[in-house]
């Protein structure tokens, strides 16, 4: 059974910064895409950065510049660095996977409130 969980949303100020965790069993990131979607309120939830089974990394223009995402294939782990965070950065930020983006998987997802 394939179990998704994300970990590191919070409060934070427009400026500060925030590192998201997805860790996983039963699926390797090292050998599927993985991508960071996020929902805000009334929206539709939208592809922010992901990252393929060969590293390729794609962003969003909203957050290029500010956000990496990595993955540490040792520890299962796929990490969204969030810098500079903007109000509008706001909402639910959920890991996905599969064989190719927008794979079958998903967590529950971990709320990012940007806010002073």
């Amino acid at each position: 059974q394939v179990r998704l969980e994300e970990s590191g949303g919070g409060l934070v100020q427009p400026g500060g910064s925030l590192r998201l965790s997805c860790g996983a069993s039963g699926i390797t990131f090292m050998m599927n895409a993985v991508g960071w979607y996020r929902q805000a309120p009334g929206k539709q939830r939208e592809l922010v950065a992901s990252i393929s089974r060969g590293g390729t990394t794609y962003y969003a223009d909203s957050v290029k510049g500010r956000f990496t995402i990595s993955r540490d294939t040792a520890k299962n782990t796929v990490y969204l660095q969030m810098n500079s965070l903007k109000p509008e950065d706001t909402g639910i930020y959920y890991c996905n996977a599969g064989y190719r983006l927008l794979g079958p998987y998903w967590g529950q997802g971990t709320q990012v409130t940007v806010s002073s």
